[in-house]
């Protein structure tokens, strides 16, 4: 997490530093073929003339809203796209960091803007893809199929003869890598054409509100003048059913809640009670930051509930987004009718059936206060629960990869050629656990290029589509290998390469580790923690744990950490 926050903090400091001014125009439109709805039989419950609506989009939103940022001289600095679909195009089975298709959408956009031969992040023009209603959304548009007989699986259930761990979605492509690319790339095709087209200027006043929000027992006055009330957080059933981009391994149910999580408060609250809601305005645009994952109807109604209030307040054609996930997290937001039906989304809409009404109701509000120039009433902000937090990753403690050896030394080294566009390099060497040092801005790899003058130019990084870099540790004492692979593009130009390795290593011994203290004290929590039978009890130890993780880890942040590197033998790239 820390890496999270590093590099978000990062971000915002450079951006901070690299302001200058510039204008943003905007443009929008329809894409096809890049996601269906995962759950159907549920959108099916909302309204017929509701849906009736949106005949030309279906049963997904397929509009791309997009902000072209220029500087005052015309040069392109960057964009910002909406568009609704899920960054799981990597199944459940993928163990590499990924960005997904979005995240490769950006990779083609920076590229394209920066220069091929520019690494990932080093470029001036940044590429956002970000995420909006997406709830109900997949990229898997081959739809869902049963793993054992390949025919359609149970529309209503998502279930294959009552199995719904046989009912996994996939495609287009043929795996997951291929899947991700083409649903990535035509994101980014679209956007570029948007770009081109991009000739609405966003102008105006720039104002937020922001508020924080009890969810739970909210009362929450109806269109029809009816008022009702949120619920204590609670999921259904289906919610441990997964969906189809990612099944669980409880069956499907419907219309059955499981325990109610809101009174579920060891060793702290298991979901949000207070959430922050904010609402941003420039000129004609709105970006509604919603703390959750609306479903398409679901976020269809809440930007029509804000494009009525703008409109109502003078605001000619505005143009209203979602951003999802913001702020925090509580599940998934559906509408009434499809809450009722208690798929899996629908089972994961904490605060009860009028959960969504909430969330407009509150939304009209911040969009009321913040054109008519109003402070927003805000209750109390969530407790900083940051000090009672637990991990059961332990640390690491050190690195080894026995005697004769130097860490960043290859283990299974290369062949002496390759085929551009046709063979993968594949590359083995000692090393540590990554986790030592994340290498925030920096790479765990590199793959360099020889020049004329016998220096290296680095072409490939760990953040570049074409390498992959995979840590595998031992269970004996600590040894472990980084395995570095480099699928060799079709316009790589040819000549000699090599594969380089970074890591760093961590040493038993150094700084002021007391090893004996921290064993005894582990020991002495985990002891105390198998004889408590009383809740308040377990709820201390809690606290004495978590300071004792702290200390240790620590102590064991304290111990050497050493730098490494290694490269393979020089190898050569050739056309076919």
């Amino acid at each position: 997490m820390s890496a999270y926050v590093e590099g978000v903090a990062q971000s915002l400091i450079r951006a901070y530093a690299n302001l200058q001014s510039g204008s943003i125009t905007t443009s929008n439109g329809l894409l096809f073929g890049a996601n269906i709805n995962r759950s159907p039989s549920s959108y099916l419950l909302n309204p017929e003339n509701e849906r009736e609506q949106y005949v030309d989009e279906g049963d997904t939103d397929k509009n791309m809203l997009l902000l072209k940022l220029a500087a005052d001289d015309g040069a392109n600095v960057g964009i910002i796209s909406w568009f609704s679909v899920h960054g799981t195009s990597m199944n459940a089975s993928n163990l590499l960091l990924s960005g997904d298709n979005k995240g490769y959408a950006s990779y083609l956009m920076e590229k394209h803007y920066n220069g091929h031969d520019t690494l990932p992040g080093q470029g001036k023009f940044v590429a956002a893809f970000a995420s909006t209603n997406l709830g109900d959304v997949s990229p898997n548009t081959k739809g869902a199929k049963c793993m054992d007989t390949g025919l359609p699986c149970d529309g209503l259930t998502s279930t294959c003869n009552g199995r719904n761990e046989l009912c996994i979605a996939s495609g287009p492509g043929k795996d997951m890598f291929e899947s991700t690319e083409i649903i990535g790339r035509k994101q980014f095709e679209h956007a570029l054409s948007l770009i081109q087209n991009a000739s609405i200027p966003v102008r105006g006043d720039v104002a937020f509100r922001h508020t924080y929000v009890d969810m739970t027992h909210r009362e929450v006055t109806l269109d029809s003048g009816e008022i009702v009330h949120t619920c204590p957080a609670a999921m259904g059933y289906s919610f441990a059913a997964g969906t189809t981009d990612g099944p669980g391994q409880a069956k499907s149910r419907a219309n059955n809640l499981s325990a109610s999580e809101g009174t579920a408060k060891v060793p702290y609250a298991w979901d949000p009670t207070t959430v922050p809601l904010s609402i941003f305005r420039i000129g004609q645009l709105f970006i509604v930051s919603v703390p959750g994952e609306f479903t398409t109807m679901a976020g269809r109604r809440l930007r029509s509930a804000v494009v009525q209030i703008a409109t109502e307040h003078g605001i000619e054609n505005p143009f209203v987004t979602i951003a999802g996930l913001a702020n925090t997290y509580t599940g998934y937001i559906v509408t009434h009718e499809e809450y009722i039906g208690q798929r899996y989304e629908a089972a994961s809409t904490l605060y009860g059936p009028h959960t969504l009404s909430a969330y407009i109701q509150e939304f009209k509000r911040l969009t009321r206060d913040l054109l008519n120039d109003k402070a927003s009433v805000s209750e109390a902000a969530p407790p900083d629960l940051s000090k009672y937090q637990m991990s059961l990753l332990p640390p690491v403690v050190f690195d080894s990869i026995g005697f004769g050896r130097k860490f960043g030394q290859v283990s299974m080294d290369v062949s002496n050629e390759y085929i551009a566009g046709l063979d993968h390099v594949i590359v083995q060497f000692y090393s540590a656990n990554p986790r030592n040092n994340q290498k925030i801005e920096g790479t765990f790899l590199t793959v360099d290029k020889l020049n004329a003058d016998g220096s290296w130019t680095t072409k490939c990084v760990d953040g570049d589509w074409c390498t992959k870099y995979v840590w595998s540790g031992s269970k004996i004492l600590g040894t472990s290998y980084a395995d570095i692979t480099w699928e060799i593009p079709s316009d790589t130009d040819l000549g000699q390469y090599r594969i380089c390795h970074y890591g760093t290593r961590k040493s038993l011994f150094g700084g002021t580790f007391d090893l004996v203290s921290s064993i005894s004290d582990i020991l002495g929590y985990y002891t105390g923690l198998s004889a408590v039978l009383d809740i308040g009890i377990l709820s201390e130890l809690v606290g004495v744990a978590s300071s004792i993780v702290k200390r240790v880890s620590h102590n064991w942040l304290n111990s050497r950490l050493t730098d490494f590197e290694g490269c393979s033998k020089t190898f050569h790239v050739k056309s076919r």
